[in-house]
């Protein structure tokens, strides 16, 4: 029963061995896989060796064929072993002496194969190397010295103070910007952040006394004009009336917004993208729409009712001789004042402002202007605001603290959203900026508006 079982463990070891069992590369070929493949390292046109040129692909089928020959005898071993041992027959000793003899011959043929398999490895690798449409990648000098018999003899020898001398016949390339030379070593420089557009400075919003407001309108009282009649008066005569009289104005709140759309993947991959834009799109909602209303909206529509829309027209409380532009804003100051609102900011062009500031005496002399001073731009005392919204050659004059507020019923808000039109799918984003704000005008005569040149 032993003898059965061990038999059978024989044979199928046998069926087992002739499956697992790779292309083996003979000797007697004169060349292995690894000469074969450092040979083609060397030599693009072909493989040669003792024997003239190296056919792989007759290589690779003759090996098969011995291996098919050896397949069938090792089947038909393990086949007449079976047979005997069904039949209770004890296996002879020439019978047992041939089954040893392949299961040695198997076990020799699969370290074989596992260093077939190493050698394998080691020439896909080299033929990894080849360059585009199947060119090889030039060796350098020191790849060829490295892996030189010699090489390898002399460090093997441990002679060191022996000079190693070795012919290198290399091919001599020039180092260019190219991948496969020194073009991988070469990177683009990359600077941080996005290079913007330059911002214009905004100040008008800071001349007007701020508020608030959870309306959607606001309604004040604005006087209209008086008539001031008050007198000293003797006893039992009748007082003199003052007339006051008054309109009810209503502000509505109005709303301006923007927004831009952007990638899902652009904000994901540049982080700073997304400050950026929320930046960039709080200035256009104050460059593009606020500022502009608050000075020059109509009323009509969606508009705000700006402050230089309803200001009162320049006209010279006094006379003087040959005005200049400086003279004029001055008489705007005190025709302001003399409402009873007095100017606390002035609002000009910047190229006026750079005519005023450029002013010089018959000695060339800056009358009032020192161009190394950092100081807040003022004239006659109060501040001065220059902005484009304004038109060249106009000026606008004024109580901003006092005659006009700012209510803002929401503050400018960044919002994210995807479910717009058919963004969710292209992996659009919408970034939108919108705020809603009223302007009251309490005075419009606290406020001269009107041309600079005189």
């Amino acid at each position: 029963m032993k003898m059965h079982l061990k038999v059978m463990n024989a044979a199928v070891a046998l069926a087992l061995g002739t499956v697992a069992i790779a292309i083996a590369m003979p000797k007697a070929f004169g060349i292995g896989l690894m000469a074969y493949a450092e040979c083609l390292t060397r030599d693009r046109a072909g493989c040669v060796n003792d024997g003239g040129p190296v056919d792989f692909a007759a290589l690779k089928e003759a090996t098969e064929k011995a291996l098919a020959t050896l397949g069938s005898e090792l089947k038909e071993a393990a086949a007449k072993a079976l047979a005997e041992g069904t039949k209770g027959v004890t296996m002879s000793e020439s019978t047992k002496t041939k089954v040893d003899e392949m299961l040695v011959k198997q076990s020799a043929l699969l370290a074989k194969h596992g260093e077939i398999e190493a050698e394998l490895q080691a020439v896909q690798q080299k033929l990894l190397k080849r360059g585009p449409a199947g060119a090889m990648r030039e060796k350098t000098p020191g790849e060829l010295t490295i892996e030189s018999a010699e090489y390898l003899a002399y460090v093997k020898a441990g002679n060191y103070r022996q000079a190693f001398n070795l012919p290198i016949h290399a091919a001599v390339v020039n180092i260019t910007s190219d991948a496969a030379s020194a073009g991988d070593a070469v990177f683009p420089q990359q600077l941080p952040g996005v290079l913007g557009v330059p911002n214009r400075r905004m100040t008008v919003r800071d001349l007007i006394t701020p508020g608030s407001t959870d309306s959607s309108s606001v309604i004040y009282v604005k006087e209209t004009g008086f008539q001031n009649l008050a007198a000293p008066v003797s006893e039992t005569m009748a007082k003199p009336k003052s007339d006051i009289t008054f309109e009810q104005v209503s502000s509505v709140v109005k709303k301006i917004a923007t927004y831009v759309k952007a990638s899902t993947e652009i904000l994901a991959d540049a982080k700073m993208l997304k400050s950026y834009i929320d930046f960039r799109l709080r200035y256009m909602l104050t460059y593009a729409a606020e500022e502009a209303q608050l000075l020059k909206g109509s009323g009509v529509g969606n508009n705000l009712h700006g402050i230089y829309t309803q200001a009162s027209a320049y006209v010279a409380p006094i006379v003087i001789t040959a005005p200049t532009r400086i003279d004029v804003l001055r008489l705007a100051i005190l025709q302001s004042e003399l409402a009873e609102f007095p100017a606390t900011g002035i609002v000009l062009h910047p190229a006026d402002w750079a005519a005023i500031e450029l002013t010089k005496d018959s000695t060339g002399n800056y009358i009032f202007a020192n161009p190394q001073s950092l100081a807040q731009p003022t004239l006659w005392g109060r501040p001065v605001v220059g902005t484009p919204a304004m038109t060249v050659d106009t000026f606008l004059v004024g109580a901003f603290k006092l005659a006009a507020q700012i209510f803002d019923r929401l503050q400018s808000n960044i919002s994210v959203a995807t479910e717009n039109e058919d963004d969710f799918i292209k992996n659009l984003v919408v970034i939108l900026i919108e705020e809603r704000l009223a302007l009251a005008v309490y005075r419009p005569e606290g406020f001269v508006k009107g041309d600079l040149t005189p």
